[in-house]
C-alpha cells in the first residue's frame, strides 16, 4: 500500500462538521488546517428519525465548501465518516447519497463503539504517554462515548444514546432554563448511565479527560468565568453546580452572556452540562481534564496504522476468528485459493481484496450457533456485532459475501443488493467447495475469467476425474448460477470437453 504524505478526516457529527488536513511524517501526523462548521444536523431529526429538508441543504453546502480544500486529495487519503444522527435517522441512505457527491468522496457511518475507538486513539496521541489507565468522557450531539484505556489501547467501549443536541432539544426546546428541567435532564442522564456505570467506576481508571465540544466549551466557561475552585482548569463538580446556578439565573437562552461561550454553542449548552454533570456524579469524577484530541484525530492516525501492518481490523478478524473457534488452517486454505481465483478474473485490486480475505477467514463462524444455515448465521454476526475499525458498510459487504458462499442463490438473491460483485461471491463459492476436504490438495485451474453475467472456468480434466464429488459438486454449482440468470461454463466437467480454454466474448 502506498505511503500517505497529506490524509484528511472528515468528521459529519450531530452537532458539527468537523474536516482535519494533516501532514504525515513517520508514525506523527502534524496539522495542517481545520475546518470546522456547525450544521446541527441532529436539530433535523423529527419525531419520526426523519431528516428534515433544512438540515440536509445546510450539511450539503458544508460538505461542497469541504470538497473545494480536498480537491487535490486522492481516494484513498481521505476518510469521511457519520455518527450518531446518520446511525438513526430512517432516510440517511438517500441522504448520503447526495453527502457523498457534494463531498466528493465516499463516506461511511459508524457504529457507536467503533466512534468510542476512534475518539479514544485521537486522545491517546494528544496526550503524553503513561501506564495509568484512563477514562474519556466524549459528549457529543447525539450521543456520549465512554472508554477505558491504557496506552495507545482501550480496553472497555461503550456508547449511549444521550447528547447535548438531543437532550437540549427534549429537556430546553423552548428556551427556558429552570431548576425543574435541569434536574428532569440530569435524572435522565442518570438513568441512561446506570447501564454502563459499573464497568466505568473509578475502581476502573485513575485519571479522567473529556474530550470535543461540550467538554472543551464547559471547561472553558468555567475557566473564563472563575467557577471552579482557586481558578482550576478543566471540569469539576462544584464548577458544574455554579454554572447551573448562573444558566437558572438567566432564566432562557437569550439571557446567556459567559465569557467563553460561542454563540454556535448556546442552543445546545444546557444538554451538554446536564449530561456531563450526571457523569461526574454517577462516576465518582471529581476532576476532569480535556484533551485537545478527538475522533477525528483517531480517524487519522487509524488510516496511518492502516498504511504501517497495524490494521485494527484485521486484529478484530483474528479476535472473531479465536471467539468463534474457526478452524484457521481451513479458513487460510479459502482464502488464499479465493484470491487466486479473483485475481484471475479481475486482476490485482488492492480495494477489494481485504474485503475476500475477511470474508474467507470469518466464513465459517456461523457454524457455532449451528451448522443447519451457517452461513447466514455467520453473516448475522458480522453485520451485527461490534466490530472495531469496520463501518457498517464494510461489515454489510462483508456479510453480504457470507450469505452468498453456499447453498440457493436464488433464495437469497431478494437479500443481497446491487453492490454485491459478484466475481467475489464466485471465487469464494468455488474456493469452499474445492476446499471441502479440508486438506491442502489444490485443483489445478487451467483459467478462470468474467464478463458481464458469466463466468468461464477451465479445470485439469485429470484431477476432476480423479475428484468425483468435486465434479458433481460443480456440475449443481453452474446450476445454481444459471438460476439467477449467469452464464457459467466449466471446462474438464465432461468427457467430450478436451479442457482447453475458454475464450470469453468482447
Amino acid at each position: 500500500m502506498a505511503e500517505y504524505t497529506t490524509i484528511a478526516a472528515v468528521d459529519l457529527g450531530t452537532n458539527s462538521f468537523h474536516c482535519q488536513i494533516a501532514r504525515v511524517d513517520g508514525d506523527q501526523t502534524y496539522p495542517l488546517d481545520s475546518l470546522r462548521e456547525a450544521v446541527r444536523l441532529g436539530a433535523g431529526l423529527d419525531d419520526n428519525k426523519m431528516l428534515d429538508e433544512a438540515s440536509q441543504a445546510r450539511a450539503i453546502a458544508c460538505l461542497q465548501r469541504f470538497s473545494e480544500r480536498l480537491r487535490s486529495f486522492q481516494p484513498n487519503e481521505v476518510r469521511a465518516l457519520g455518527t450518531n444522527t446518520l446511525r438513526v435517522a430512517k432516510n440517511a441512505t438517500a441522504f448520503l447519497k447526495k453527502a457523498k457527491a457534494a463531498l466528493g468522496f465516499p463516506i461511511e457511518v459508524i457504529a457507536g463503539r467503533e466512534e468510542a475507538r476512534l475518539i479514544y486513539l485521537g486522545v491517546a496521541h494528544s496526550l503524553p504517554v503513561t501506564d495509568e489507565r484512563r477514562l474519556v468522557v466524549d459528549i457529543g450531539g447525539g450521543s456520549t462515548e465512554f472508554i477505558v484505556g491504557e496506552g495507545y489501547r482501550p480496553q472497555r467501549l461503550d456508547s449511549l444514546y444521550m447528547g447535548c443536541v438531543s437532550f437540549s432539544r427534549q429537556f430546553f426546546k423552548d428556551g427556558k432554563l429552570t431548576k425543574s428541567t435541569f434536574k428532569q435532564a440530569e435524572l435522565a442522564a442518570r438513568a441512561e448511565l446506570q447501564h454502563i456505570v459499573s464497568g466505568f467506576s473509578r475502581r476502573h481508571w485513575k485519571h479522567a479527560v473529556g474530550s470535543s465540544g461540550t467538554a472543551r466549551a464547559l471547561a472553558q466557561v468555567l475557566q473564563l468565568n472563575g467557577l471552579n475552585d482557586a481558578g482550576a482548569a478543566g471540569i469539576t463538580p462544584d464548577g458544574l453546580e455554579r454554572l447551573r446556578a448562573l444558566l437558572i439565573k438567566a432564566g432562557d437562552l437569550s439571557g446567556i452572556t459567559l465569557a467563553g461561550l460561542r454563540a454556535d454553542r448556546v442552543s445546545v449548552f444546557p444538554g451538554g452540562l446536564a449530561i456531563m454533570t450526571a457523569v461526574l456524579a454517577e462516576l465518582n469524577i471529581d476532576h476532569m481534564d480535556v484533551a485537545e484530541g478527538a475522533m477525528r484525530e483517531g480517524i487519522l492516525y487509524d488510516m496511518l496504522g492502516r498504511t504501517r501492518h497495524r490494521d485494527t481490523r484485521d486484529a478484530t478478524v483474528t479476535q472473531f476468528m479465536h471467539r468463534y473457534h474457526v478452524d484457521v488452517p481451513q479458513a487460510r486454505r479459502v482464502g488464499l485459493l479465493a484470491m487466486n481465483l479473483f485475481e484471475r478474473m479481475a486482476g490485482a485490486n488492492a480495494r477489494a481484496a481485504p474485503y475476500l480475505t475477511w470474508a474467507a477467514n470469518l466464513h465459517e463462524i456461523g457454524i457455532s450457533v449451528a451448522y443447519s444455515g451457517y452461513h447466514r448465521h455467520s453473516a448475522y454476526i458480522v453485520a451485527n456485532a461490534d466490530m472495531p475499525g469496520f463501518t457498517r458498510e464494510e461489515q454489510h459487504r462483508i456479510a453480504q459475501l457470507l450469505l452468498a458462499h453456499r447453498r440457493s442463490l436464488k433464495k437469497i438473491l431478494p437479500e443481497l443488493d446491487e453492490t454485491i460483485d459478484w466475481r467475489m461471491v464466485f471465487a469464494l463459492r468455488l474456493a469452499v467447495l474445492f476446499c471441502q476436504r479440508r486438506s491442502s490438495i489444490q485443483p489445478r485451474i487451467v483459467s478462470a475469467k468474467a464478463g458481464e453475467a458469466r463466468f468461464r472456468l477451465a479445470i485439469d480434466p485429470a484431477w476432476l476425474q480423479r475428484n468425483p464429488l468435486t465434479n458433481t459438486a460443480l456440475f449443481e454449482e453452474v446450476r445454481e448460477w444459471e438460476k439467477i440468470g449467469f452464464d457459467v461454463k466449466i471446462s474438464g466437467l465432461n468427457d467430450s470437453d478436451d479442457g482447453t480454454e475458454f475464450a470469453m466474448a468482447s
